[in-house]
């Protein structure tokens, strides 16, 4: 069976480049998802407190024969947790029925509450316990990178943001590879809206290799070096989303999708948003 391979992270772990995201899926859907999920190959799964579907992935894993090693477990610490990171990653282990979590992210930077430096102070010591293996941000463009670097000497070893073909964030891309973090994209369909799919490029590739247009994305993605987690409780699109390593785009082609850059962000800016519900 194909699968995705494992990109090294700075602290030595592994993520593989392509998981199965479970935002808006309620705890229903959640587990036969990720049943689904692992019959097809899967092993990264992201989720998130505040996406109120961690107990359905518990129950998931919990059924299953995956030994726990090949999993690639992702959560994240909402925004008005950044006072009680601890409290918050017990929280989410317990509804995870988990030991450890393989991946911590902070869901959002939040700068106007100014607590983002003293979140990840805290997660620094949470990885220290190992009540979670590796650490990281969402969201998070560089100035805030910079500080919580400068701040702890510990670099996040992800930022899971914003990207797809209309927006793909190229400088904050760069900057994170200069310091050795690893950028991982949310919303990689452009939630398949706002005619990514129907662009020319992606309608003449599609039918080149014989794929789907989401497919031709989602390789894109993985041909400019990201870990990508597409969303879907859909069994055939669960599946169709993960049969893309049988190909593989020319740098031209990776190019070409490239220039339809619009710098259009579908979700919220980081720099003003303060959701804390």
């Amino acid at each position: 069976m194909d699968k995705p391979k494992l990109i090294k992270l700075s602290d030595g772990n592994a993520i593989p480049q392509l998981g199965l995201g479970v935002w808006q899926a309620d705890n229903h859907q959640v587990v036969k998802a990720i049943h689904h999920a692992l019959d097809t190959g899967y092993r990264l799964f992201d989720t998130a407190a505040i996406y109120h579907n961690e107990e359905g992935v518990g129950k998931a894993l919990k059924q299953i024969t995956v030994p726990r090693d090949e999993l690639f477990i992702t959560t994240k610490l909402w925004n008005n947790d950044q006072t009680h990171a601890r409290g918050a990653v017990l929280e989410s282990l317990q509804r995870l029925q988990l030991d450890y979590i393989d991946l911590y992210l902070m869901h959002w930077p939040v700068p106007s509450r100014e607590l983002y430096v003293e979140a990840w102070k805290q997660m620094i010591i949470l990885q220290k316990e190992g009540l979670v293996k590796s650490i990281g941000v969402c969201n998070f463009k560089e100035e805030h990178l910079e500080r919580i670097i400068t701040e702890t000497g510990v670099t996040p070893v992800i930022n899971q943001i914003e990207i797809h073909p209309l927006m793909q964030q190229a400088p904050l891309r760069a900057w994170n590879t200069t310091h050795n973090i690893v950028t991982e994209s949310w919303s990689p369909l452009a939630q398949g809206g706002d005619g990514v799919f129907e662009q020319p490029v992606i309608q003449k590739l599609a039918e080149k290799y014989h794929k789907t247009p989401a497919q031709i994305v989602l390789r894109w993605h993985l041909d400019s070096g990201l870990v990508v987690i597409p969303k879907s409780v859909t069994p055939s699109r669960i599946e169709e989303n993960f049969h893309i390593f049988d190909f593989k785009l020319e740098k031209e082609e990776v190019a070409a999708i490239t220039i339809l850059d619009q710098k259009k962000r579908l979700g919220p800016d980081p720099d003003i948003f303060v959701d804390i519900s």
